[in-house]
């Protein structure tokens, strides 16, 4: 029995006993019953379902939690094929695989997909699968005129694929857990230079020291970036998001670790300077302390954005990129509702909902690894509570649910959805397997035992028990109360193994618990159009549509109502707008309107420029690129510009032209050149993921089958000098 002092500690809870044999959420009733063979019987509002007798079993006072846990096994079997298939590769013809399929709707297998799910626990239970599926993404160059090397696949998307998408390095979070294969260690290493190498070249900004591309997974460009991106995603191709750059971090650890193992000291020292660096620079741009929260992505000019995203801030604390008191109050503030916490903040007001307005139980998985991280209890139960309710309400671990009620699809118009909405998603359900092993039971990635069970899940899962058992195929663990409770979290006291069973008498501490952030607003304002900039005496009359802020170059200026006057600088002077709610909720920038002197260099290639005067110039292009939509593909261009002047060292810039509609302007790079300095340039092909093997098998659009393909029509260049204090940005 509990001591009187411990049940009076928890008698306070009442909701979370309510948990033991089902839950009801928005008039949904929701029951678990276990049966004489073992096997469960889930019966929610729109049938029910029977789970067979699991092969790994917990052992609580939760037939519900016990039976979810069933329930996610028997989804990874339904997820474990021999097969997989997409309509956009080998014609939508079966593809030899022993592997996981991505989910019931998504039957093939996605980079980030699995990495992530590998990482939130899946090694563990089949790592021949694991490392199988990512073996899969991993591809050797098919155009012999390309630099060869074996490198991790960007998936088709955003503008053609990389290096609008810059994630593939989240591979690495998945195979650093299945290094005890020789052979598979040895491609991941050498996966690991070649793709940090890559992304080092094209997609790395030496001024801001960051990675560019587009956020991890939020990848559907206006449910996260605004609106006008939908059809012009250059601006994302030149922005810096916060979650693929802790990605590169990790995987730059990762490179560290590995070159060391194999005596290398001169690389793993590179890699190790690096990733230091690429940590300081994280942490000098994307945190707003105003907000106390780190920025989900920021313009290439180093804009603030007023958004943020939950699976970026989870890894930002998880990777020790936030640390101390930041990784603290960076969660903390990160708003949350009853149903869950969203994967970005705040919603968009003028979208469905998808990524928008949604909860995605992989992203509660990482927030609960965040939250043990920085032991803050309410947020551990709260994703644990999230990820068991959407998994009972709808009889499978579903792809993601509307925010506000957690339904797996909602009628709001032409805002319904989620738009898509999966059984059996494989991240969400390794999302599971992560809220028993690591937020329940504490099992750490190294095998020990560490818990941090707040105590207000202990009537669910204890009830009048005095311990609870995980049981493994390769071990046991068993949680025992303490006799008494002053605390609101239990963690782990004495331990004993015994062969393959771990005992943890667990302990009762109290720690400040941040209360959740339940008071945010949902929408942020609609961006505001582009402002309207006109010659003004000495300088422009910017017209805006109402109050907005004003940024130039990147840098917040005072709010105006309707008209201001700007006055003339010296160089490029681009404007951008935002709105802001009551609150001073910020929007979502405008497109911008750029004025100054810009020179137009056209003709055949190498062109000739003289500068001006000694400086730093910004260069870009005019082109067009109609080899895909704007939503997927492999063919975005990616050009070298080679820039030489006189009496300076040669310059490499990287230059992406994604698929456009229409003619659009290029991403943009800088370079310093002399006064009356004659320069000449020249572009040479770089690389795009058309040049990888595996895409010889993607016949969904161009760069595929038909093989590689690095073009676009590109038509003036043009130049404009920098301010000085905008650097070489």
């Amino acid at each position: 029995m509990l001591s009187l002092v411990l049940a009076a500690a928890l008698a306070a809870n009442t909701t979370a006993t309510t948990w033991q044999n089902g839950l009801d959420w928005h008039g949904a009733h929701v029951n678990m019953t276990a049966d004489a063979n073992k096997g469960y019987t889930l019966a929610w509002a729109y049938g029910q379902r029977v789970i067979p007798a699991p092969p790994m079993r917990a052992d609580t006072a939760s037939p519900l939690f016990d039976g979810l846990f069933a329930m996610a096994q028997d989804d990874l079997t339904q997820d474990s094929v021999t097969a997989i298939r997409d309509g956009a590769f080998d014609h939508g013809q079966p593809i030899p695989c022993l592997c996981f399929e991505t989910g019931l709707k998504w039957p093939y297998v996605w980079t980030r997909d699995l990495s992530y799910s590998i990482d939130l626990g899946l090694w563990r239970f089949d790592p021949e699968r694991s490392r199988n599926g990512l073996a899969f993404k991993l591809s050797e160059v098919r155009d012999p005129s390309a630099p060869q090397g074996l490198l991790v696949m960007q998936d088709t998307g955003s503008g053609g694929s990389w290096p609008i998408s810059t994630d593939r390095v989240v591979w690495f979070l998945g195979a650093q857990h299945l290094l005890g294969d020789k052979a598979f260690a040895d491609n991941t290493y050498r996966a690991i230079g070649n793709t940090l190498a890559q992304d080092r070249l094209y997609a790395f900004d030496d001024a801001l020291g960051l990675y560019r591309g587009e956020t991890s997974f939020l990848d559907w460009r206006e449910q996260t970036y605004p609106a006008w991106t939908a059809d012009n995603v250059v601006a994302i191709a030149q922005s810096f998001a916060l979650s693929t750059n802790v990605l590169h971090y990790q995987a730059l650890q990762l490179a560290a670790t590995m070159a060391k193992a194999r005596h290398d000291g001169k690389m793993a020292d590179g890699f190790r300077k690096q990733a230091a660096s690429l940590k300081t620079a994280i942490n000098a741009h994307f945190w707003r302390a105003d907000r106390g929260m780190y920025m989900s992505y920021i313009g290439g000019d180093g804009a603030p954005n007023d958004t943020y995203d939950l699976l970026g801030i989870a890894l930002a604390v998880t990777s020790g990129v936030a640390d101390g008191e930041r990784a603290k109050q960076t969660l903390a503030n990160y708003p949350t509702w009853p149903a869950g916490s969203p994967v970005i903040w705040p919603e968009r007001a003028d979208q469905p909902i998808y990524h928008n307005r949604a909860i995605w139980p992989f992203v509660s998985a990482y927030a609960l690894r965040a939250a043990r991280t920085v032991n803050d209890p309410a947020r551990i139960a709260h994703e644990i509570q999230s990820v068991m309710r959407g998994a009972a309400l709808y009889g499978s671990n579903m792809e993601n649910y509307e925010l506000l009620t957690q339904g797996q699809h909602v009628d709001d118009g032409a805002l319904s959805g989620p738009v898509v909405n999966s059984p059996r998603q494989l991240w969400s359900v390794a999302a599971y397997f992560a809220v028993v092993t690591e937020g329940v039971f504490g099992l750490d990635e190294d095998g020990r035992v560490q818990p941090k069970l707040p105590t207000s899940l202990v009537p669910m899962l204890f009830g009048t028990r005095q311990s609870i058992t995980l049981t493994l195929r390769d071990r046991s663990i068993t949680l025992q109360l303490p006799k008494t409770s002053s605390g609101n979290l239990l963690i782990a006291g004495r331990s004993n193994t015994t062969g393959k069973d771990t005992v943890v008498q667990l302990k009762s501490v109290h720690v400040n618990d941040s209360p959740l952030r339940m008071d945010a607003s949902l929408n942020a304002p609609i961006a505001p159009a582009a402002p309207e900039l006109q010659p003004d005496g000495d300088g422009w009359r910017v017209q805006v549509d109402g109050k907005a802020q004003l940024y130039v170059n990147g840098r917040a200026q005072s709010a105006v109502v309707d008209t201001t006057h700007l006055a003339h600088r010296a160089g490029l002077t681009c404007v951008s707008a935002t709105r802001a709610d009551p609150h001073g909720l910020e929007s979502l920038h405008s497109p911008e309107t750029c004025v100054g002197d810009t020179a137009t260099v056209g003709g055949d290639w190498p062109r000739a420029w003289t500068a001006p005067t000694t400086g730093s110039y910004r260069v870009s292009f005019d082109y067009a690129n109609d080899h895909g939509p704007i939503t997927t593909g492999v063919t975005a261009g990616v050009k070298m510009l080679v820039v030489q002047c006189a009496g300076s060292d040669d310059q490499r810039l990287p230059i992406v032209l994604p698929h456009s509609v229409g003619m659009q302007r290029s991403t943009w790079a800088t370079f310093n050149a002399k006064a009356n300095a004659a320069c000449h340039f020249n572009v040479e092909d770089g690389f795009n993921m058309s040049y990888l093997a595996h895409f010889a098998h993607f016949t969904g659009g161009a760069g595929g089958s038909d093989g590689p393909l690095n073009k676009a029509d590109v038509h003036d260049m043009l130049i404009s000098p920098l301010e000085a204090e905008h650097g070489s940005r």
